[in-house]
């Protein structure tokens, strides 16, 4: 998985975990606490070593950073990666373990679902620390799995950025979806409502194939999902999917998606502007999680959720337009923006 590197102060903390037992092995990476306590999900894949999972761990918690920031959530950035066991585990046994970390921690960093972790795996987390979030919802309360309020946050903000960039709502557009995982699926669901049309690739076929059916999509392998014809790409899988070489031959006028760190080096940023593809930074569109995330662990309830994941697309065309008068690419002018806003709470504490 690769993706930009970070570019802020290191981490305010990187914590190894390890727990021979349970077979726990991974880290979390506290990146910034300027706004409030990290907070950002939990991973649970299969790197192939730790010093991959700590990368991941780095780069995932700098976009939290920036996340919550343009987000203005009380909340800084940090990610847990935890490396999946080759054989045979308990898996309660290891969230719990890792619950354990996150409580030793203090409430420095507060944790949820990511690719691999679920509703079940919080659940066992909270048996040791209240630190966490994306819990069964309580009557009035915020929480649950939080990936339907993510795709509703891209599907919204692609709606925007299609008006402000192609001229047209996606009703009749062609959309490339790469990833039908839980939120590339809901984000699916909602193009085909308003009447896009879908090109999807997975490398599971069963979730794949479910979708097609359901949806009347049109299916292609992984490796060419990035450059079919299409007007709309939508990048929903892990990291790194926007490389110098698919941005060459990317044939969509727009890239809009839910996967985290989609460029696989900064200057692909640069290329999509200078090919003239609008773009929407990943944390800018894909908020809707942290969202219901943050208003679970303070409380709040679904129309706070709803309110600020509303506010997403407006913030999109914003920031396309901002760009766009200053012929910059808005990867650049996000960044900035999430920079300044955590600059300033720095500025704030240390006063």
């Amino acid at each position: 998985m690769v993706a930009r590197p970070a570019r802020l102060t290191p981490p305010v903390e990187c914590v190894r975990l390890y727990d021979a037992e349970a077979q726990l092995d991974g880290v979390i990476a506290i990146h910034s606490t300027a706004l409030g306590p990290g907070a950002g999900g939990c991973r649970f894949w299969s790197y192939p070593d730790a010093d991959s999972a700590l990368a991941d761990a780095l780069r995932l918690a700098e976009g939290m950073s920036y996340k919550n920031a343009l987000a203005d959530l009380p909340f800084g950035g940090a990610k847990a990666v935890l490396r999946k066991p080759a054989g045979d585990y308990d898996r309660a046994a290891l969230f719990r373990a890792f619950g354990r970390v996150v409580e030793g921690l203090g409430g420095l960093y507060v944790t949820a679902e990511d690719v691999g972790t679920t509703v079940a795996d919080m659940q066992e987390i909270a048996g040791v620390t209240h630190h966490v979030a994306g819990l069964p919802p309580a009557k009035g309360r915020a929480g649950g799995d939080p990936s339907p309020w993510t795709a509703r946050g891209v599907f919204e903000s692609m709606q925007a950025a299609a008006g402000f960039a192609l001229g047209r709502d996606v009703a009749g557009l062609t959309v490339a979806v790469q990833g039908t995982g839980h939120v590339g699926a809901e984000l699916c669901r909602h193009l085909a409502d308003a009447g896009a049309k879908l090109v999807i690739a997975d490398p599971d076929p069963v979730r794949r194939d479910r979708l097609r059916a359901i949806l009347d999509a049109r299916v292609v392998g992984v490796d060419e999902i990035a450059t079919v014809e299409a007007d709309i790409f939508a990048p929903c899988a892990l990291g790194g999917a926007l490389t110098r070489d698919t941005v060459a031959a990317l044939k969509a006028r727009l890239v809009c998606g839910a996967a985290n760190n989609q460029l696989a080096t900064p200057d692909v940023a640069d290329l999509l502007h200078e090919r003239g593809v609008a773009y929407v930074p990943d944390y800018v569109a894909n908020a809707g999680g942290i969202i219901s995330v943050s208003a679970e662990y303070l409380g709040e309830g679904p129309t706070e959720v709803a309110e600020r994941v509303a506010a997403i697309a407006p913030r999109v065309a914003a920031l396309l337009e901002r760009a766009a008068r200053e012929a910059r690419s808005p990867a650049l002018v996000a960044d900035e923006m999430a920079e300044e806003a955590i600059a300033d709470a720095q500025r704030r504490a240390a006063a």
